[in-house]
């Protein structure tokens, strides 16, 4: 780790046994409560897309709408949320993906991205790569060119990137083991 992202991982919280017992749960809000980290965190985001020509920020309900809506301010680019079925009022494009025990499903807007639009999609973490696989194909069916994917935090151990094939992949903090 860098130490820029040494500097950040010290603000992350680790939380054993949540959502369930044997989970070590990595809590970005120690670090959003600091002004600081905070925005330390949007700036190393930012300095790593700033040239891309991104117009717009995909981000996962819902804590990647927080680093990445303050993301696209800073890179002058449209917010885009995906969320959980049925939280979108108009009409959705969905997907579904697996989880460990059964799927769950997202949606975006149908015309949220145009055809040819350039778009960085973020989320704090990535850790098997099923929900940013499915994010991907939501862009992608929209018309949407995929710039790379961007993360806070990476669980490098849950080889999550390998799902992503050639897709362009960058996290701030990676944890090597649970």
């Amino acid at each position: 780790m860098n130490p820029e992202s040494r500097s950040l991982a010290s603000y992350i919280r680790t939380v054993p046994d949540f959502p369930k017992q044997g989970i070590m749960f990595r809590d970005i809000t120690t670090l959003l409560k600091d002004a600081h980290a905070f925005q330390q965190a949007v700036e190393v985001l930012y300095a790593r897309y700033k040239g891309e020509r991104i117009s717009k920020v995909v981000c996962v309900e819902s804590r990647g709408f927080i680093l990445g809506a303050a993301l696209a301010l800073r890179l002058q680019a449209g917010f885009v949320p995906i969320r959980k079925k049925g939280k979108l009022p108009a009409t959705t494009l969905r997907q579904e993906y697996a989880l460990e025990y059964g799927s769950d499903e997202i949606e975006v807007h149908k015309d949220a991205i145009d055809a040819g639009e350039r778009v960085l999609i973020h989320d704090d973490l990535l850790a098997t790569g099923g929900t940013v696989t499915a994010a991907c194909k939501l862009v992608e069916n929209l018309g949407g060119t995929i710039v790379g994917l961007s993360f806070l935090i990476e669980l490098s151990f849950l080889k999550g990137r390998a799902q992503l094939g050639s897709y362009d992949v960058f996290s701030i903090i990676q944890y090597d083991a649970e």
